[in-house]
């Protein structure tokens, strides 16, 4: 089936971070100094771990990343390609392609999680035409029941059933890189699986396989019961909640990460000139980013998405649908989160290259008459690294809840785009309710706390890592 691809602004920006990163890897590989660090980040249980948790979250955004268009059925209507095929005006995903069971269940209003009857009591008419008020049906969570009473047994039943998928996947796994350490070490398989059992590996192989069974067993588990019912309960419209959770993933990635895209250029360059330089262009610097910091930056942000959206309301025919609308949005907020953040890093930026320029190396090129700006590319940017990358990976999970902050108050991500911040924000009102609907709320608490935890903890490891201040105290 021919599909029509797709590329949001967004998408173009995490595919350029992805080759950004692919890249920086290369150069890393082929460099001691940043070889080393990275060395001591993949010897350490905690970053291992946290880094599977991770992995998991960036295959599911890499998935929401690729974007397309299916042919419509009828070929009579619809946006028409030099090939001839008519294509809908649909924007869809890999990952929405993938979780089509999900996407596509809707029920009428909210339901509890693996409920089988909707939250609300409606008007039911009996087959002897009596009207009675009850808890109707639901279409599609636990739909498969004759009798709800068994509801209990057939969970545990799919959770056995995911439990046993996952820990055949992991096996599998497992296998692969225990024959691949026996076949490099050139030792037995047996031999070889006691040794890593035993920890007896330079690589945490032991920690790493046991997060990832966790993952795979709970990812299958919850993919069995998800298939069966609404594992997360459904919102006002009846929307599967597990699926906007996972949707949400996307959102926070795109905010956490294409953030660095705006800043890093302007707090690299303008921290290490000002450091270095001095005089004049060090004042022109701080004066700059001093102003900044002045403009309160909810107040900034939230000018700048009102300009965004009166030019998106004058000029609604350069949109084709709701899903670049609001992409243009999540854009948009990147830039300005980006322009309010750089200063941080300028000023720790700038204060070591203070120290960098009176060191002896800088002086002795500076009098054999090398230029400045090859001495800020050759000698100041690679010793001011490690501040980068601690800066960043710190910075990751701040990120992520600014943007539950920023939709919470409605000055965040399109309202129609998922995000944990509309989640939260959705939630208020139902927080409100008797008997309270609590799902979509925790939900969101849930998948943020996730990612937000295993990323603070990697930080920690890579800053351990990288920080020349605590190498002699381990």
């Amino acid at each position: 089936m021919p599909l029509m691809p797709v590329i949001l602004w967004t998408d173009a920006l995490v595919f350029l971070l992805v080759i950004s990163a692919i890249g920086f890897g290369l150069y890393a590989a082929r460099h001691e100094h940043l070889r080393a660090p990275w060395r001591r980040v993949a010897r350490s249980r905690v970053g291992m771990g946290t880094l599977v948790v991770l992995s998991f979250y960036v295959l599911i955004g890499l998935l929401d990343t690729v974007h397309f268009r299916l042919p419509l059925a009828d070929q009579t209507a619809g946006t028409e390609t030099g090939g001839g095929t008519k294509f809908g005006p649909e924007v869809l995903s890999l990952f929405d392609a993938w979780a089509t069971p999900l996407r596509e269940r809707q029920e009428k209003t909210y339901s509890a999680p693996f409920a089988t009857h909707l939250f609300v009591k409606e008007a039911i008419t009996q087959p002897d035409g009596s009207v009675i008020r009850d808890y109707p049906r639901l279409q599609h969570g636990g739909r498969h029941l004759k009798d709800p009473a068994q509801r209990g047994w057939d969970i545990l039943r799919l959770a056995l059933l995911g439990l046993a998928e996952g820990l055949i996947v992991w096996g599998l796994i497992a296998a692969q890189i225990v024959w691949s350490m026996a076949r490099r070490q050139r030792i037995g398989f047996m031999a070889a699986r006691d040794v890593l059992l035993a920890g007896g590996t330079a690589f945490p192989w032991r920690t790493v396989l046991v997060t990832l069974a966790v993952m795979l067993v709970l990812g299958f588990i919850a993919g069995e019961l998800a298939l069966r019912y609404h594992i997360l309960g459904t919102d006002k419209v009846g929307e599967d909640v597990f699926f906007q959770a996972l949707k949400s993933i996307r959102t926070g990635l795109v905010i956490g990460t294409l953030t660095t895209l705006v800043m890093l250029p302007a707090a690299i360059l303008l921290g290490i000139m000002a450091g270095y330089f001095r005089g004049w262009v060090d004042d022109l610097i701080q004066y700059l980013y001093t102003t900044l910091n002045a403009i309160p930056g909810v107040l900034l942000i939230a000018a700048a998405i009102l300009m965004l959206q009166v030019y998106m309301s004058n000029n609604a025919d350069q949109f084709a649908s709701l899903v670049e609308r609001a992409d243009l949005r999540l854009l948009f907020l990147c830039l300005i989160l980006g322009v309010t953040s750089w200063t941080g890093l300028c000023r720790l930026l700038r204060g070591e290259a203070l120290k960098l320029r009176e060191a002896d190396y800088v002086r002795a090129s500076s009098a054999l008459g090398v230029g400045h700006f090859a001495i800020l590319g050759r000698h100041i940017l690679p010793n001011v690294l490690h501040i980068v990358m601690i800066t960043l990976v710190l910075d990751f999970s701040g990120l992520v809840l600014a943007e539950a902050v920023l939709s919470y108050v409605n000055i965040g991500v399109d309202p129609t785009m998922n995000s944990w911040g509309n989640m939260i924000n959705s939630a208020r009102l139902e927080l409100a309710r008797d008997p309270m609907v609590w799902w979509s709320l925790t939900a969101a608490f849930v998948f943020m706390f996730a990612l937000v935890l295993a990323a603070n903890l990697f930080a920690d490891v890579v800053r351990d890592a990288f920080d020349p201040r605590l190498r002699g105290v381990r």
